[in-house]
Order: structure tokens, then C-alpha cells, then sequence
């Protein structure tokens, strides 16, 4: 049978045309549709793109050297969870419609659109009291605009505007798909086992009660491990005192390079984007329109390149933070129980005294500060369990969990920052 014979028969016998799902491969979770035409346009959008050149956990491949995967790849592997959460509460009988269950596929697919470079590591840099949640809200509203305002309610409820609030809780809550997704991709990426939670388990146990959600009680221990997963993944991978120094030093060396471009002219060759960050006092108060485009534009591969040229910049201090990250020789953080004192920060910039650098450039080179772990938030909206008798109970106080408040006890450890043996430039 040939492929008209073929094309002829689909003609006669299914006169509806049936439209080409795309489908894309994930090593987490296998197959992925793409379920609508409006959806496939949204990941093929170039500010969408944009995030397969954003690294999923900043410089943490300095320590993990397989953790390379980037925000696109958890975003098509929340978009996923998403359907699979869809499908979970439709059988349970919440009703979802069409137009939500798309709205509720897009929220979830564009939720870190607002990320920059490397993630969380120049957050403060580049939007300063800004949140990447409330940029990734403006870039929305971008597409909607290109869309002509077909992500409308997908916007309502990825600001929770939407009356029925578990569709938002899903993807910002304690026990999100957003989480969910990034704990298991960053386990299977950087090896460490600790965060291969059982996402399947914990959504089949997801419901709706009051148009809040929920989970059955037969699901707890599920959730204990969730929380305990993210506990240690923070400690061990994401508050990773390596990693930790490499994204302080990135922050750092970015500043030198605002500064120094504030002041004198400069040949070394940067990115056009890059250049007008670096070229303003401060990041934008108001994202225009101008602000908005070289955000777009500006991902890991102009930083890389910067820090590659600063390396042989005539600044001492820019040149040896470039080196510093390129060349892995990153300095050295104690972390301590107690904060440290100014005489512990006086006996290590002592150290450096002798060395090329002048006191201001001393100052920049030791530092310290502290780091906080917090999995679960008591005070905020607690996860709520579905009981046998149909009685709703905050996860904190069920009878198995006398040990909860250790998951929401607020963990803290104080770090000091300095070079480590010979300070050559």
C-alpha cells in the first residue's frame, strides 16, 4: 500500500482533519506532548528559546560537572507534570475545561521567563528589588500582547487572580510542580540521589476541596520525603559552599566591570547587551521598553565571553575575578555556626596586604555573609491533608508527623569568603 493509497483512505473514512501533536524527548520523563497549536507557537517563540541558553543551576557545574541542563528543559518537564496534575483532578471529577487546562499548560511552561544569566546568581545584579517571578509577569504580558491576548488567563492565574486558586497553587505553592520538577532534573543531573523524590506518587494523591488544593492523607509520607529532599538538596547542592563562592565572585566581578565602565572608556570587546547593563549606574528602575530587549537578548553565552576577555583585562582585580571563575581557581569559604567577626575579616585581608591589590580591592576580595534553608513555611499556606472522613488537616499537625517542625525550623550558616594560596595576577 502506497502513501496516497494511504492519504486516500484518511481522506474517505476520516473527513476531520486530525492536527500533528509534536512530541519531545526528556530523559526524565520520556515523551512530552505539546498538546495545542497555541502552545507550540509560545515554545517556539524566541523569548521562550531564550531559556536554553540560561543554565538551570548557575555555576553549579563547577561542582557537578554534569549539572548543564538549563531552564528550557524544566520548563517543558513542568509543562509535563502540569498535564499529568490535569489529568489526576479530571478523573477525580474537578471540573477543567479546555480553555483552563491550556491557561494552566502555559502558566506553568512561562513561569521562569524572567530569569537571567545563570539563574539565581545575578538576580540582585541585574533587577535589583525586583523578583524574576514579577519580570517573568512583564514578558508574559509581552507575549500576550504578540499573541493578542491569548495568554490572558494564563497570566490571571499565574498571579493568582483567577477564582479558582488551585490551578495557581500548582505551580507557586509548597508542594509545586515547579519544585517537584527541579528536584528530581537537578538529582539526575548532578548525581546526587537525595532529591529523587516520587513525583507521580505525590500528584496521584493531589484534589480539590473548595477550589483549594489538597492531598489525600494516604500520601503523607510522600510529602514527608518531598520536604526532606529539599531540605538536603539546598544543603548539599543548591547552598553548595563551592558553587556559593564561584556565583558571590561572578556577582562581584560584574560589579567591577560596572564600575570601571561608569568611569573610562573600554576596548575590550563585550556584548551589546551586556555593554548596556554594565553601562547604567544601577539596574533599571522601569523596564521599558529598550530595558526589555537587551534583557531578551542577554544570556550565559555574553557573560562567558565577557569573562573569557577580562581575563587579560588591565584592572587587576577584574582580571584576577575573571581568572578566578574561568579557570576554576576559586577562592576559599568557611562556613560556621556563629557569624563571623570583624577581626576574623582584618586577620585575612592582613594576609593579602603585601599582594598587588590596593586596600579598597582587599575589602572587595574577603568578605562574608550568611545563607538560610527553610523547607517548609508553617506560616505561610500550610499543605493541607484530605482525610478518610473527609476532614481537612494542615500536614503539620497530622499524628505522623511529630518531627515536622524540624522541616520548617529555619536553618542558618555564616560563611567567610577569601583567596586562597598566592595572589598572582
Amino acid at each position: 500500500m502506497n502513501r496516497s493509497h494511504i492519504q486516500y483512505l484518511c481522506a474517505r473514512y476520516c473527513p476531520v482533519k486530525i492536527k500533528k501533536v509534536s512530541v519531545l524527548n526528556d530523559p526524565i520523563y520520556g515523551f512530552i506532548p505539546i498538546e495545542t497549536d497555541l502552545i507550540q507557537k509560545v515554545v517556539d517563540h524566541p523569548i521562550f528559546q531564550r531559556l536554553r541558553r540560561i543554565s538551570q543551576m548557575g555555576l553549579s557545574n563547577l561542582v557537578y560537572p554534569g549539572a548543564h541542563h538549563n531552564r528550557f528543559e524544566h520548563a517543558l518537564g513542568a509543562l509535563f507534570l502540569m498535564q499529568k496534575a490535569v489529568g489526576v483532578l479530571r478523573k477525580k471529577g474537578v471540573s477543567i475545561s479546555p480553555a483552563e487546562r491550556e491557561a494552566m499548560q502555559l502558566a506553568m511552561l512561562l513561569h521562569d521567563l524572567g530569569h537571567g544569566p545563570f539563574s539565581h546568581a545575578m538576580e540582585h545584579f541585574l533587577l535589583a528589588d525586583k523578583s524574576h517571578e514579577q519580570l517573568s509577569v512583564i514578558l508574559m504580558e509581552q507575549l500576550n500582547s504578540a499573541f493578542d491576548g491569548r495568554l490572558d488567563l494564563a497570566l490571571s492565574i499565574f498571579q493568582n487572580n483567577y477564582s479558582r486558586k488551585f490551578m495557581h497553587q500548582l505551580i507557586c505553592g509548597q508542594v509545586d510542580l515547579d519544585r517537584m520538577d527541579y528536584l528530581k532534573r537537578d538529582s539526575f543531573y548532578t548525581g546526587v540521589t537525595e532529591g529523587n523524590i516520587n513525583g507521580e506518587r505525590i500528584i496521584a494523591m493531589m484534589n480539590v476541596v473548595d477550589d483549594q488544593l489538597v492531598f489525600e492523607e494516604k500520601g503523607c509520607y510522600s510529602l514527608e520525603k518531598f520536604l526532606l529532599a529539599r531540605r538536603l538538596m539546598y544543603w548539599q547542592v543548591y547552598l553548595h559552599k563551592t558553587s556559593l563562592a564561584a556565583e558571590l565572585l561572578l556577582v562581584k566581578c560584574l560589579e567591577r566591570a560596572r564600575q570601571i565602565y561608569q568611569t573610562q572608556p573600554q576596548e575590550t570587546v563585550i556584548s551589546k547587551p551586556l555593554h548596556y547593563f554594565l553601562s547604567l549606574a544601577q539596574p533599571p528602575a522601569t523596564w521599558d521598553q529598550k530595558a526589555l530587549d537587551y534583557f531578551i537578548r542577554l544570556d550565559d553565552t555574553d557573560i562567558l565571553q565577557a569573562l573569557k576577555n577580562w581575563q587579560e583585562h588591565t584592572d587587576p582585580l577584574l582580571r584576577w575575578l575573571s581568572r578566578a571563575i574561568i579557570q576554576r581557581q576559586l577562592p576559599k569559604i568557611k562556613l560556621a555556626d556563629q557569624p563571623f567577626t570583624a577581626t576574623d575579616i582584618r586577620k585575612k585581608q592582613k594576609q593579602l596586604s603585601a599582594s598587588v591589590f590596593s586596600p579598597e580591592e582587599i575589602e572587595t576580595l574577603v568578605f562574608k555573609g550568611s545563607i538560610a534553608n527553610q523547607a517548609y513555611h508553617i506560616e505561610n499556606t500550610p499543605i493541607r491533608l484530605l482525610t478518610k472522613s473527609k476532614k481537612l488537616m494542615p500536614l503539620h499537625e497530622h499524628p505522623a508527623f511529630g518531627m515536622i517542625r524540624n522541616y520548617s525550623a529555619k536553618q542558618q550558616a555564616h560563611y567567610l569568603c577569601y583567596p586562597r594560596g598566592k595572589h598572582s595576577t
